[in-house]
């Protein structure tokens, strides 16, 4: 197969380029029923809120397309026909990424056991509840027994949170979520608010003078984040607001309004990225530094040469994606110094390349498209910016990131890595079952595989301890599971099972759904509401 030509003094690229076109990316789906807790949608149902495409992709560098207005069956949709696994052994050895999330089909067929071992630790820790109101916060606010008639083995729906709020026509977003300590904390709409892990009752609210624009899943050490928000009410504000929050104490810090690095610097769309004490806002042609304790600006997007429009963040490094003033607007990946935004290396994509997304920072690894060509590839840096190596492997892997749609450089949720290993969640055909797979970051090939088993589909959540955390999605008549994978890939060992009684069909349709796991405890929430002023479920926690 012929490889894209090389970037000027970069060693030649091993084989592992793509050449498969994905199919369209699927748009946003949401469920209505008269239970808005755990209605399905019909088969082929049209979402009952009106799409918003983006006005323009997030970043040019990223060659990120808008989904598709008014597509069903997008990711977050609850799975309604079993998924066996598949892989074509027939297909070359390359890792061919698909443009598309998983979609689900009707189905009524039996649910199997989880092929798991039952594991007695992982039990949550004590966690009190500290209500700073006058006492008469809500707690978990179910009105039936979501653990009725739960089996043997099955864990607990500890408590589910539902809202009730009358918004737009096209909903509310909700996509902020932090587990810090004792605290749970959740976004709608202009608000976050605080609650206690153990048992779900209200801590804290905070409320922002206009709607929550921009979020990123890091925290701090202590448990300080960074929030965007809207300079005004009205449709045409700018996300160009951005205010710390002490999530573990529930209260605010500084705020600042981010200016404009140039006549051009736009406020489409911006993202945020965390290292240490300093937080990126990124945004369509440039980015901008600050200090997270302070609020003091560190550094903005040089006014010519190679310009980053966004950076990447963690493990205390900043990675920048810039776009260069030359005749073909080549991609540049920066290292950047943190504190200053001063290159240490450079590694120039050859031409009509760009990054799609960053999934991880240390080591450096890349999710490269061409939007001509239609290849993918997945490369990995070494530490002096020099390309290492490139991922091949049999099967198709979803771009789309399929648990929580957010187009943002580091948005992919289900895309999983720690210091050796990069774990990506295959895209399985209509009727079949999906499975992780596991690439070795130093040769680019694919060290294990492990199923999901006969209709199910598993997606990493975070690698901790040499472990991978995972989570077997619930489906309408079937909880959802939690597994630790042993780094070998070995028999996985159920961490929670939920029950399959009345709390499945909610766990399995929740919209877009953010995820987390911690301290024993699983997190699942919605990315947005409908805001139709009736109850809505929000989040639900699960747990021993």
């Amino acid at each position: 197969m012929t490889e894209p030509p090389q970037p000027p003094n970069q060693p030649p690229t091993p084989s592992g380029y793509g050449h498969l076109p994905g199919p369209p990316q699927q748009g946003y789906g949401y469920p209505q029923g008269e239970n808005p807790y755990a209605q399905q949608p019909a088969p082929g149902h049209q979402q009952p809120y009106p799409q918003q495409p983006p006005t323009v992709a997030a970043y040019p560098a990223h060659n990120l397309q808008p989904p598709a207005p008014g597509t069903p069956g997008a990711p977050g949709m609850p799975p309604k026909k079993k998924l066996t696994l598949i892989v074509a052994a027939s297909v070359a050895a390359v890792l061919v990424l698909g443009g598309v999330g998983y979609v689900a089909f009707g189905g009524d067929e039996d649910p199997k056991q989880p092929v798991a071992q039952e594991s007695g630790d992982a039990k949550p820790s004590a966690s009190p509840s500290v209500d700073m109101g006058d006492g008469s916060g809500p707690g978990g606010n179910q009105q039936t027994d979501l653990n009725a008639g739960r089996k043997q083995g099955e864990d607990k729906v500890l408590w589910l949170k539902t809202t009730k709020i009358d918004g737009p026509g096209a909903g509310v977003p909700a996509k902020g979520q932090w587990v810090v300590g004792d605290t749970v904390a959740k976004t709608v709409d202009k608000t976050i608010k605080g609650y206690a892990v153990a048992d779900g009752k209200e801590k804290w609210t905070i409320t922002f003078p206009a709607k929550i624009c921009g979020t990123t899943r890091a925290t701090t050490d202590d448990g300080k984040t960074v929030v965007m928000y809207a300079d005004g009410p009205s449709d045409t504000a700018n996300c160009n607001q951005i205010r710390m929050v002490d999530l573990k104490a529930g209260k605010e810090g500084w705020s600042k309004e981010v200016a404009k690095e140039s006549a051009f610097d736009m406020f489409l769309d911006p993202s945020l990225a965390m290292t240490g004490d300093v937080v990126t806002v990124n945004r369509l042609t440039r980015a901008t530094a600050f200090k997270i304790s302070t609020g003091e600006k560190l550094f903005g997007s040089p006014s010519e040469g190679c310009v980053p429009g966004a950076y990447a963040a963690g493990s205390g490094k900043l990675i920048g994606i810039a776009t260069c003033n030359d005749a073909d607007m080549t991609v540049e990946i920066q290292d950047a110094d943190p504190a200053t935004g001063k290159k240490t290396w450079t590694y120039r994509l050859p031409k009509g390349w760009k990054v799609s997304r960053v999934y991880s920072v240390d080591p450096v690894v890349l999710h490269l498209k061409n939007a001509s060509s239609k290849e993918n590839s997945v490369v990995v840096l070494g530490p002096d910016g020099k390309q290492r190596t490139t991922l091949s492997g049999e099967g198709s892997f979803s771009t789309e990131c399929s648990m929580s749609y957010d187009d943002s450089l580091q948005g992919c949720a289900t895309a999983v890595a720690d210091a050796g290993t990069l774990y990506l969640p295959t895209k399985a055909a209509i009727g079949k079952a999906n499975e992780i797979v596991a690439f070795d970051l130093t040769t680019g090939k694919a060290k294990w595989r492990v199923p999901a088993g006969e209709g199910r589909t598993l997606e990493p959540v975070k690698a901790a301890n040499g472990q991978l955390i995972a989570y077997r999605k619930a489906e309408a008549n079937t909880g959802g599971e939690v597994l630790s994978i042993p780094a070998d890939g070995s028999t996985p060992t159920a961490l929670l099972r939920h029950p399959s009684g009345p709390s499945a069909p909610i766990e399995s349709s929740f919209y877009s759904p953010q995820v987390d796991y911690a301290d024993g405890r699983f997190f699942i929430s919605t990315s947005r509401l409908l805001a139709q002023d009736k109850d809505e479920k929000l989040l639900m926690v699960f747990g021993k």
